[in-house]
């Protein structure tokens, strides 16, 4: 207690102070409460401090069972979680096991992997365990730690069947990125910068990196407040994924640390486990700052723990996000993959939380993928790919798959918009199909197109066409392939679709310079043939029978029939 009175900087006066521990069971320390002024302005008395104490002492078991209660509510969710994995996993046989223990291991050459541009689609799943094996064995690794290779070997079929089958976060996705550390490491040099026991905590990392996925992002586990968000509240899937990863080599034949010394055994799990944490974005965009102003400071000695610790996190982002940089072909079929799963998310989303779930996670959305796809490459994939081709020039690869493919990207994108390609559930780019100059036109249903507008035709296509059109086409030797031109750039519409004011600009100055060229400098605008979209404007000056709209709207069904 305290009687002296005291006035603070703020002007509150102090009067008196009572004070009393708060302690626990075991007598432990865990609060205080403070009395600051007695309400009748009289010094604290020793009843008062009888109660007072009275009062800590509930105080104390009130902060005691609110603890014992969070403890039991993370013990049971770690229970449900264990059970959950141990009905759905389990350890590789000991037949699968022996096979491949016994196969023959091609060559590094032989799988490719040593290129930036691996590709897995060819490989059959037992191709892939055999090219896990390879790249341990291509590090030295077996030998640097002695690892028994029937261990070896069920570990990575342990590894494989504890993925499940989503659609992108998947073993094969696992087994990409564990092939551009290998590539990173071996073809981009990179491997001078680590020690063995670096390298083997890196691959270990990337192939468990995603262990147990399923197909949703942490905010989703957050959103559902499933066991594992109440389990893990940051990084949530990512401490999963390093959970499991121990749970395997905890299993019975799987320890592939098992010859390592205490030391070496602790600072390989600290590696992994700074790995696998590492590809939560969220983690990337903490770190990417520090790492960048070490690069712009021209920083050549990687060595320090610290340092180590964030070019690791940073080539594992690399190699996570590596599909970006892969040739045309396997980006566009991989970001579909993604797309899917995503895509699925936002299905549960709609119906299990009956929220709407954001863009890229949006069924309905899927035509802005293209134009989405960018905006990743320029947020993270490029920036990070820039710096680390300008600090380790040997990975420069990554960069220039990445860039090329984000002009495939943008290039789709802008016809996306301009409704030249449009995105379906099965072919992230699929051609539109035009109509050449030698294609049949539609019967009874004519429209004018000028140089500069488009406006709808009231004159009825028959046998014989108006005289002055006729003249017109007959003057201009160009005016059939600026039809076809016409043609084809609107039938690519998707019906319904409104045009942006600045597709209509791009159109149509297309179309006057495609037109201008043959026409002499007295002829009228020229007027071509093409079919109805919703931005052409109807000419009212002629009634339209009933008959005619149904054989305009059936060919127009024929015509813009996309999706």
């Amino acid at each position: 207690m305290n009687h002296e009175m005291r006035e603070d900087e703020d002007g509150f006066v102090t009067k008196s102070i009572l004070c009393m521990p708060i302690v626990n069971g075991q007598r432990t320390v865990i609060g205080v409460a403070q009395l600051i002024n007695k309400g009748s302005g009289h010094p604290f008395s020793d009843c008062d401090v009888s109660i007072f104490e009275a009062f800590a002492i509930f105080c104390g078991l009130g902060i005691h069972n609110t603890q014992m209660y969070e403890n039991a509510c993370k013990l049971m969710a770690k229970q449900k979680v264990a059970l959950e994995c141990l009905s759905y996993h389990a350890t590789a046989s000991s037949e699968d096991t022996s096979k491949l223990s016994q196969d023959i291991i091609p060559s590094a050459e032989t799988y490719n992997l040593y290129s930036f541009k691996f590709i897995d689609f060819d490989l059959t799943d037992e191709d892939t365990c055999r090219a896990t094996v390879r790249m341990f064995l291509q590090c030295n690794l077996v030998k640097q730690f002695h690892i028994p290779y029937d261990v070896l070997c069920r570990w990575v079929l342990s590894v494989k069947k504890n993925y499940r089958p989503v659609k992108y976060h998947n073993w094969r996705h696992a087994l990409n990125v564990a092939q551009t550390m290998f590539a990173m490491l071996k073809t981009g040099k990179m491997e001078r910068f680590m020690t063995d026991l670096e390298i083997l905590g890196l691959l270990v990392a990337c192939l468990c990196h995603d262990l147990d996925h399923r197909g949703t992002n942490n905010a989703f586990q957050t959103k559902t407040e499933s066991p594992l968000a109440i389990l893990y509240s940051t990084s949530t899937m990512e401490h999963h994924h390093f959970d499991q990863c121990v749970m395997i080599l905890n299993s019975e034949g799987n320890n592939i640390f098992q010859s390592l010394s205490t030391e070496d055994y602790r600072n390989v799990m600290k590696t992994v486990e700074n790995a696998i944490i590492s590809t939560d974005l969220a983690m990337y965009f903490k770190k990417k700052d520090s790492f960048m102003k070490l690069v712009d400071e021209g920083e050549f000695d990687w060595q320090s723990e610290g340092k180590k610790e964030l070019l690791c996190g940073m080539i594992m982002t690399a190699c996570d996000v590596s599909a970006i940089a892969k040739p045309w072909e396997v980006q566009h079929k991989v970001a579909k993959l993604v797309a899917d799963e995503f895509f699925d998310q936002g299905d549960l989303e709609k119906l299990q939380l009956n929220q709407q779930p954001v863009a890229m996670m949006d069924r309905e959305r899927k035509d802005e993928l293209p134009q989405m796809q960018v905006g990743f490459i320029d947020v993270i994939c490029l920036p990070l790919y820039k710096v680390l081709s300008d600090t380790f020039p040997w990975i420069q690869p990554l960069y220039d798959g990445c860039l090329e493919n984000r002009r495939n990207w943008q290039d789709l994108a802008e016809k996306v918009e301009m409704g030249l390609t449009w995105i379906d559930h099965d072919t992230i780019d699929k051609p539109v199909e035009e109509f050449s100059a030698s294609s049949e036109q539609p019967k009874d249903i004519e429209f004018t197109v000028t140089t500069l507008n488009c406006t709808h035709s009231t004159e009825k296509r028959t046998g014989t066409e108006p005289q002055s059109s006729h003249q017109s086409r007959k003057a201009n030797g160009s005016a059939g392939s600026v039809g076809s031109t016409a043609l084809g750039r609107f039938t690519s519409l998707r019906r319904g679709k409104t045009i942006g004011k600045a597709v209509r600009e791009r159109l149509s100055s297309s179309l006057y310079s495609s037109s201008s060229s043959g026409r002499s400098q007295q002829q009228e605008a020229e007027t071509v043939l093409v079919p109805s979209i919703p931005q052409l404007k109807r000419n009212n000056n002629k009634p339209v029978t009933q008959l005619r709209k149904g054989k305009q709207n059936k060919a127009r069904s024929k015509l813009c029939a996309l999706l």
